[in-house]
């Protein structure tokens, strides 16, 4: 098995002699930190980043023009730890501006996001590394099990995303995850950044967080390691119960986002769509692939013909007693 680092990098000094900002050589891993206005858990998810047995690593911590103590928060952090690159934008561009943004900063070799509620145990970077140095250039994404968590930090339950496609062409990796695809945990894993260059990222409307995973199934193989390493925290401010309505869902990914139009599944669809012909894949298995849209098809076109029928049913004069 491949040896793991133990010790924090090296830094080369800087003209003056002052603490360099980043390390001389880049790092093996790279960690996304996206945050705006995340001051409650902000700190929790830090520590347990600085906490990981695998220390070859850079943070970088992106703030979306926060409001609150966030800022004082991660300059405290930073100035304590060289690992630590710190960026500020001085208005919210975004969550998905900002989840790119610290992708397009990383400099390691391999890239996990995080968030500032969640958290990860000691082992989880190393054990995401070894896969991924052991395994063929074929697997992209090693992700563990997770641990669902409180406002307090409480476990409540586990999940298994059941998302191991080790040995499956990419059609059936395809199909693998529209038919188990319920939360995106594995994008909380470690991820070849080249595989994730090679992807659009994430785009700036609802669930591209899940056209994400479904680009990644088409550029390679998951592992899912048998741990529950990662600590999703479940809480009343998470994005996902905060924004309630098509409008705050579409103006959190884009704050400029007009929602008067806004018909998600079909987009979703299209994206999926998309996403095959992208792909660098064989004629053949772009065929077969393309033919495993049916089960997008099954998530995603029928939620959108029942949204536009629904207000037609509603008023029909057989469902209006």
């Amino acid at each position: 098995m491949t040896a793991i680092a133990t010790e924090v990098p090296r830094l080369a000094p800087s003209d003056d002699g002052t603490a360099p900002d980043v390390p001389r050589e880049p790092p093996r891993v790279s960690i996304g930190l996206p945050v705006y206005n995340g001051e409650d858990y902000l700190a929790q998810a830090v520590d347990s980043i600085l906490a990981q047995e695998y220390a070859d690593f850079e943070l970088v911590v992106s703030d979306n023009g926060s409001t609150d103590a966030t800022e004082a928060i991660c300059r405290e952090y930073a100035s304590r730890d060289p690992r630590i690159r710190y960026h500020r934008e001085e208005r919210n561009r975004g969550a998905a501006w900002n989840f790119n943004h610290v992708v397009r900063m990383a400099r390691g070799e391999f890239f996990r996001w995080a968030c500032h509620d969640d958290a990860i145990s000691p082992s989880h970077l190393r054990r995401c590394v070894e896969v991924l140095e052991d395994a063929p250039p074929s697997v992209v994404l090693a992700y563990t099990r997770s641990v669902l968590v409180d406002a307090d930090g409480n476990a409540v339950g586990t999940f298994e995303d059941g998302l191991d496609t080790r040995g499956m062409p990419p059609h059936e990796r395809f199909r693998l995850v529209a038919r188990r695809l319920r939360y995106t945990h594995v994008l909380y894993g470690l991820i070849r950044r080249e595989a994730l260059m090679g992807t659009r990222l994430l785009g700036a409307y609802e669930s591209s967080d899940n056209v994400l995973v479904a680009e990644l199934s088409l550029a390679g193989e998951f592992v899912e390691i048998p741990a529950y390493l990662f600590r999703r925290r479940i809480h009343a401010r998470m994005s996902r119960k905060a924004n309630t309505s098509a409008r705050s869902v579409a103006q959190w990914f884009d704050p400029s986002a007009d929602a008067r139009f806004y018909f998600p599944h079909a987009r979703l669809f299209g994206e999926y769509t998309r996403a095959v012909w992208r792909a660098p894949l064989a004629r053949g298995e772009r065929m077969r692939t393309a033919l495993a849209l049916r089960h997008w098809a099954r998530r995603e076109v029928r939620p959108f013909i029942l949204g536009v029928l629904s207000p037609v049913l509603r008023h029909s004069p057989a469902t209006s007693q």
